[in-house]
């Protein structure tokens, strides 16, 4: 009879420790601190995440903004004195629709959940989550060639990256 483990394979391809720059976090309100709180405790709960062409990992990730790019510098998390192993700089381009719509239905979302029916804010929240997904297929793709992950750390990290961008 074939036995079968229940136990979880502990990964190297994974963060361990995610830091948002903290002089490029613009001044949010509670909504979008609870997002940022939540995202990383999810990201940290579970993710994929691998160096293309390397195996040293768990990482720890820095993100930032820098001259209206996109930074991600990883940094070994068994190592954390030493210099960054890579930094990424990605142009925010791709992103700037996808985001403009996406504050304008968070914006949306959280004016509904004070007064609107269930059934408005639930099609409120289907368009965002469109919106998020698209900004997470964006994210994997800018990153193909550099850094792979799987689509819930994407989605996870697009909000950390709209984090950075709220001005509501």
């Amino acid at each position: 009879m074939d036995q079968v483990s229940t136990e979880t394979v502990q990964t190297n391809d994974r963060l361990s420790e995610v830091v948002l720059d903290p002089a490029s976090i613009g001044r949010g309100n509670a909504n979008i601190e609870h997002e940022r709180e939540v995202a990383i405790y999810d990201l940290l709960d579970g993710n994929s995440f691998k160096l293309e062409g390397r195996d040293d990992g768990p990482y720890k990730l820095t993100i930032g903004l820098v001259d209206d790019r996109l930074a991600l510098t990883v940094y070994s998390a068994s190592k954390p004195s030493e210099e960054p192993i890579v930094a990424h700089h990605l142009s925010l381009t791709p992103f700037k629709r996808i985001m403009k719509d996406y504050f304008l239905v968070l914006d949306s979302y959280y004016q509904a959940i004070r007064t609107a029916q269930p059934s408005r804010i639930q099609a409120i929240d289907m368009g965002r989550r469109g919106l998020h997904d698209e900004g997470s297929r964006v994210l994997v793709e800018r990153l193909e060639g550099k850094i792979s992950i799987d689509f819930d750390t994407a989605r996870r990290l697009f909000t950390l990256i709209s984090a950075l961008h709220w001005k509501g």
